[in-house]
């Protein structure tokens, strides 16, 4: 049976998984374009490319549940061709291969020229920054760096990213420019470890230098630091974040545990004592910023007492924005060769126990800002909201601000001066002070 749609291929990329993967198929179908195809993004298309998630389990999960989704509409007629890219085809490649035998290709993470190929377009090196983005027109994600060197025993990107491999500033200034002139006020930097950058390029931690050149683009009004890793971190962005208007007073600095055995065992190459004074020069150095992490529980071996010291640090180190995940045992991994002990429910129990107090946390943080003003950008409209963000908060992840769409018209994209009215757990409301 044919697909009835064979007036022309229209290829329909879907993204699963992080940032890092928004990013990549941004670039595919900016490629696409270039050559003339037709593409969509999570839309109706005859020919369909999947980009993956294999980082744990629930992410592996979803990918395979929309390969075998489409498989069955490939099978019914209502798509021609599906074709697998990313992180868990790159992973799992083989596996896939023997189990899902229908898909019509599968490519890893690094194999963009051959999947240009097989969709009928060439590779052309002179797109630098060209891409068809895909958040709202407001802002962007952008990869300064691939892959990454941290030993990490818990982690898979490694096996999937490969090595660190920085982007030179000159492209990414370039990039940032293309996405100024399209629009885009924010910049959200991205890479697996951005503390690293520039250091097989230049041969020294570069992030303040590749700052100070993206403060310089105009158009841009915020650019945003994401996955900075504790350990190695470069004390330089803290004085150009002081001194640069445009960069958020916010860090993301995934930090996973706090107990050194954990830690030790994570290959995390630092302490309880490090990681503690490290935050605390942060706060001297930039006292309004706004720190996210992540944490895991439930990795091999961690007791009940490891659990309790992480719980009282969270409460002591009151993070603004904070994230628990469950730990995923990964194959492949160091973190593999030992012994998964414990109980499903007892992770998620942990999970809950920290979000339980970092929603406290967060209230009473939200708490103080009543009265206060805090210039927010719009990113859409949600029922009788306009829905922003301060530059404490990055999309999808942190608080938002809600403001009366019934009383006030707003532009999406735009800025505004708000004056906090009531505050809940995640969520600002207020009212426009300044357009």
């Amino acid at each position: 049976m044919r697909t009835k749609s064979l007036k022309k291929n229209k290829i329909n990329v879907i993204t699963l998984g992080c940032s890092k993967n928004v990013y990549d198929s941004e670039v595919l179908m900016g490629q696409l374009k270039a050559n003339g195809k037709e593409v969509v993004h999570e839309e109706e298309g005859n020919v369909v490319v999947i980009n993956t998630c294999g980082f744990i389990n629930n992410a592996k999960e979803e990918s395979v549940n929309t390969i075998l989704e489409y498989m069955k509409k490939k099978e019914e007629g209502d798509v021609d061709k599906v074709f697998v890219t990313g992180c868990l085809s790159e992973r799992y490649k083989p596996d896939l291969q023997k189990e899902i035998p229908n898909v019509d290709q599968y490519f890893g993470t690094t194999e963009l020229p051959g999947l240009l190929k097989a969709l009928g377009a060439d590779y052309k090196h002179e797109l630098i920054g060209e891409r068809l983005t895909t958040t709202p027109k407001n802002y962007a994600y952008l990869k300064i760096a691939e892959g990454c060197d941290r030993p990490c025993s818990f982690c898979a990107i490694p096996l999937m990213r490969g090595k660190h491999k920085s982007t030179p500033i000159e492209d990414l200034v370039t990039e940032a420019e293309k996405l100024a002139a399209n629009g885009v006020k924010e910049l959200i930097l991205i890479a697996q470890d951005l503390t690293y950058y520039g250091l097989d390029l230049y041969k020294k931690r570069n992030l303040a230098e590749l700052l100070e050149n993206l403060v310089k683009v105009e158009g841009i009004e915020w650019i945003r630091l994401h996955y900075a890793f504790p350990s190695g971190f470069p004390m330089d962005v803290l004085g150009v974040m002081n001194r640069e208007p445009k960069i958020c007073n916010y860090l993301d600095i995934p930090l996973q545990h706090i107990n050194d055995d954990i830690l030790k065992s994570m290959r995390r190459g630092t302490t309880h004592k490090k990681t503690t004074k490290l935050l605390k020069e942060f706060r001297n150095a930039v006292p309004e910023m706004a720190i996210r992490t992540t944490l895991i529980v439930g990795y091999p071996g961690e007791t009940q007492e490891q659990f309790e010291e992480l719980r009282e640090w969270v409460r002591e180190m009151r993070f603004e924005r904070l994230g628990c995940f469950t730990y995923s045992h990964e194959e492949n991994t160091h973190a593999f060769n030992l012994e998964d002990d414990v109980p499903q429910e007892i992770k998620q129990e942990r999970a809950n126990e920290i979000m339980e107090i970092q929603s406290q946390i967060s209230w009473e943080l939200n708490q103080e800002k009543i009265g206060q003003e805090f210039k927010v950008v719009i990113d859409r409209k949600e029922g009788e909201y306009f829905v922003g963000r301060t530059e404490f908060d990055s999309p999808d992840v942190d608080n938002e601000v809600l403001i009366n769409a019934t009383t006030t018209y707003l532009k999406t994209g735009e800025y505004a001066t708000v004056k906090v009215i009531e505050a809940a757990d995640f969520d600002l409301y207020a009212e426009v002070v300044t357009k």
